[in-house]
């Protein structure tokens, strides 16, 4: 029986290696090839064959919306498993992919158990998951990572979990501490920090085109370095959301005490997206000259 084939095509190398790496920490027998972009993946398939395409949709060149529709539109690919991995979670983004033919939607941040779910569904659909489940070593680890960071190490670290958060009268940057009922757009200078264990508000200390300096308040379960997010930035006039993918790449408390109530995170940005570098460009002159965070993280 031959292998599983799969395709993994982001433009981010790091969700790309933490795809390729929770795919073959469980199905080590699983054969995976990965394209930078559409287009790329386009060329490949057309000389080779896959049982299945894990897919980014925001791509330069040819983004996953394209390539999905391209790929119903030939003859040897329109039956072929194709799902989407992307931080387009809305409900019209979700039924644009279901109307171009998609199989299934992880939606990002994603846990290894919700990535391996739809790769086992969408192969179980064609007749592969057998092969695929062979591929695995007898005694498979049965354990699911929870986070990213499981993803490139290979094992579940166990959730660090914080002290009682006691009631402070000192807030963020001299101000009332954010209430949970305040929408992220609300105010300025805030976002929402997607983790795969929920979802927070954050204050943007600082940005640059590279990464994002954010606080957030301290919770029962921490972040964790290298863990994937998506940031979801709403600013401007008309109200234009970015969201923003990334990795925490340093986590430290943001007051000098140990039971600080909130937490300064170094959120870097893997979108190699033309219109998000632009996005983040006229954001970082719009809220330098507002004084709403300082240019430069």
């Amino acid at each position: 029986m031959s292998k599983v084939s799969v395709l993994v095509v982001d433009d981010a190398s790091f969700i790309r290696d933490l795809v390729k790496k929770c795919l073959r920490n469980y199905f080590p027998g699983i054969k995976i090839d990965d394209a930078v972009n559409g287009k790329k993946a386009q060329a490949i398939l057309m000389r080779e064959t896959f049982d299945m395409v894990l897919c980014d949709w925001e791509m330069p060149e040819m983004s996953g919306l394209e390539l999905l529709t391209w790929c119903r539109g030939q003859p040897h690919l329109k039956a072929m498993p194709f799902v989407m991995v992307t931080s387009r979670g809305d409900k019209e983004n979700v039924v644009q992919a279901i109307q171009a033919g998609v199989s299934g939607y992880v939606s990002k941040p994603f846990t290894n158990e919700q990535l391996l779910n739809k790769v086992k569904q969408a192969l179980h659909k064609i007749g592969r998951l057998d092969a695929l489940i062979a591929s695995a070593p007898t005694k498979m680890n049965s354990a699911f990572g929870n986070d990213s960071l499981s993803a490139l190490t290979g094992g579940k670290p166990e959730a660090v979990k914080a002290a009682p958060v006691a009631a402070s009268s000192k807030g963020l940057l001299n101000s009332p501490p954010v209430q949970a009922t305040v929408s992220p757009a609300s105010g300025r200078g805030q976002g929402q920090l997607r983790l795969s264990s929920g979802t927070q508000q954050c204050v943007i200390k600082a940005l640059s085109i590279k990464e994002a300096l954010l606080v957030v308040r301290r919770g029962e379960v921490l972040p964790q370095v290298l863990e994937s997010a998506v940031l979801d930035l709403e600013q401007g006039e008309h109200a234009e959301t970015a969201r923003l993918n990334g990795y925490l790449h340093a986590i430290v408390a943001y007051e000098p005490k140990p039971d600080s109530d909130w937490l300064q995170l170094t959120f870097r940005f893997i979108d190699q997206d033309a219109q998000k570098l632009d996005y983040i460009s006229r954001l970082i002159a719009r809220g330098t000259a507002q004084k709403h965070f300082v240019p430069g993280a």
